[in-house]
């Protein structure tokens, strides 16, 4: 039987490349959306048409209600979950911190930070040892603009990403014994349609000579780390942050 994996945010970017490269190493993928059914559906298609299993399922990470709904969609449709990656996020028009509103910061962080860590804790209740799983691993997506901090653009971003980091590294210890491992990747400039949703959509080429490797990078680039953390050649790796940023 193949392992199940959930990837939240699997409409688009990062998540549906993910999705994809995970069907590809034999997983039975469940696609995460909040509003683009059309997205979802279209990556669950592109899934089936390469042999494997996929269902797309609808839930705001930010609401729990939403998040309980989904896991119980996949434990009915799927059985046991063995992956989790948190991949949806959100980020808002570029701003100083002093323009910031509270609606703005309740938005980046109920989605970002309490939203993963929710879906993470829905994981652990089905894969820890300690509650009668067969073990598992989770991925966060955190970014490099948690070691930046991304000034005068994106601090409110920044910040939940470096939670992200924080978490990640304390959920690894806390059930590095109860066979799950957690780790996250950092991504730099990625070429996604994020920046859009910033208003930004031509950030990622703007900003590749700040970048070593002159290139933002792309979805499946980051993917990839995702899918090594994922697998067992990354057995003995708990708790670690990956940067997948051409250098920056």
């Amino acid at each position: 039987m193949n392992p199940v994996i959930l990837i939240t945010g699997a409409s688009r970017g990062i998540g549906a490349a993910t999705a994809l490269q995970a069907a590809r190493a034999g997983y039975t993928v469940a696609v995460n959306y909040q509003t683009n059914a059309l997205a979802a559906n279209d990556v669950v298609q592109q899934i089936r048409a390469l042999g494997a299993t996929a269902i797309a399922v609808q839930a705001d990470v930010a609401k729990e209600e939403q998040v309980l709904a989904m896991f119980a969609t996949i434990d009915a449709q799927f059985g046991p979950l063995r992956a989790l990656v948190n991949s949806a996020g959100v980020v808002d028009l570029a701003s100083r911190v002093d323009a910031m509103t509270v609606a703005r910061l309740k938005r980046i962080f109920d989605t970002n930070v309490i939203g993963s860590m929710v879906c993470a804790r829905e994981a652990v209740l089905r894969m820890s040892t300690r509650h009668g799983g067969a073990g598992g691993a989770i991925v966060n997506l955190s970014s490099v603009a948690a070691t930046l901090g991304s000034p005068a653009q994106y601090v409110d971003y920044a910040a939940s990403k470096g939670a992200i980091d924080t978490f990640t590294v304390g959920l690894a210890r806390e059930v590095a014994a109860e066979g799950i491992r957690v780790n996250a990747v950092r991504p730099g400039v990625i070429d996604t349609e994020i920046h859009a949703s910033g208003g930004q959509p031509e950030r990622a080429q703007q900003l590749a000579g700040a970048v070593p490797m002159q290139r933002p990078g792309r979805a499946e680039e980051v993917a990839s780390a995702i899918l090594w953390l994922l697998g067992s050649d990354a057995s003995y790796t708990t708790g670690a942050l990956l940067d997948v940023s051409g250098g920056r």
